[in-house]
């Protein structure tokens, strides 16, 4: 550290004859003073000590939260729940996983009766008529045998009520498996992976082009030119042509993607409003699915044109212009 050197007061000549020799006294950094700013001695008030100054931004906070509910409650009016949409019979079925009766005048995939652990009805019937034929009662009472070669003398006894009672006590049994069985494969004693696995899979037997296409016509063909007079060619009623060109089903368009998330928005959201409240995880993932499925609803109504196959989509899972216009603030 460079030594440090007095400045003098006044440059004028000094009126002593005499001149004293410069002496360099020695003060270390530490001792620097600090800025006249931090030393003024005054304590300075904090602003959350203010009561005015509390008050008022308390205020300012309700007036702003009391504007926001006002204004997301116009939108809702005007546009639906962003989140939620409508509530319809088959949203309202994603709670049990049981398929929806639908009238017979709608165009819609017929659905299948799911149960649990990934089995089918008819599997677990034949499986239990099997069962039925090859159950064999515990204890079985053989009739004694007797030496005599002559046929012996037949008196009254109990064989008969024995083998019906052997009989009752095994339909009896059999109809105890079959309830146990019927409670384990059940949906409503699953978990709600179950349950999501279960409306996974009729979100794609519903809303795949592998059914769809044989119901609904294909897409209309866009325009030539801008203001065109020209009519448009004549479409099929439904498009099995590209259902002969599909090996599988359909899992990855637009619709069945927008099921899906559908699904998985009604579950969180059903969590967050019931003992979510300070879940900040899932509230984010509740905005993360929300505007993904925006988007795909954008990117299917400029597709389709509003044409059966998104009329289909917003009827059965009940979404409002609030789920796709504008911005979503959660």
């Amino acid at each position: 550290m460079p030594p440090r050197i007095p400045i003098l007061a006044c440059l004028r000549a000094s009126k002593s004859s005499t001149s004293s020799p410069i002496s360099l006294p020695f003060r270390p950094f530490s001792s620097t003073p600090l800025v006249h700013g931090k030393t003024d001695g005054r304590p300075k008030k904090r602003i959350s000590q203010d009561p005015y100054l509390v008050a008022q931004r308390n205020r300012k906070k309700a007036a702003n939260i009391s504007r926001r509910g006002e204004l997301e409650q116009q939108r809702v009016d005007s546009l639906g729940d962003p989140v939620r949409g409508i509530v319809t019979p088959y949203i309202e079925s994603f709670e049990t996983g049981i398929p929806v009766d639908h009238p017979p005048d709608k165009k819609t995939p017929k659905e299948e009766f799911h149960l649990n652990y990934a089995l089918k009805p008819k599997h677990v019937e034949s499986s239990l008529a099997i069962s039925e034929t090859l159950a064999v009662p515990r204890f079985v009472k053989k009739p004694a045998t007797t030496a005599y070669s002559y046929p012996p003398i037949n008196y009254p006894t109990d064989a008969a009520k024995e083998e019906q009672d052997l009989e009752r006590e095994k339909l009896k049994d059999h109809q105890r498996a079959t309830e146990a069985i019927a409670r384990i494969t059940a949906l409503e004693n699953g978990s709600s992976k179950d349950r999501m696995r279960v409306n996974i899979t009729r979100c794609v037997s519903t809303f795949g082009r592998h059914n769809t296409d044989m119901i609904f016509p294909p897409r209309a063909p866009a325009l030539t030119q801008v203001n065109s007079t020209i009519p448009h060619a004549i479409r099929p009623e439904t498009n099995i042509e590209a259902t002969k060109k599909r090996i599988g089903p359909d899992t990855g368009s637009s619709e069945v993607q927008i099921a899906i998330l559908t699904a998985k928005i009604k579950t969180v959201a059903d969590f967050l409003a019931t003992r979510g409240k300070g879940d900040k995880h899932n509230k984010r993932n509740l905005r993360l699915l929300v505007h993904r499925r925006q988007k795909l609803l954008k990117y299917l109504k400029r597709k389709e044109r509003g044409g059966p196959r998104w009329q289909h989509c917003i009827e059965m899972l009940g979404l409002t212009e609030g789920t796709w216009k504008n911005e979503i603030s959660l």
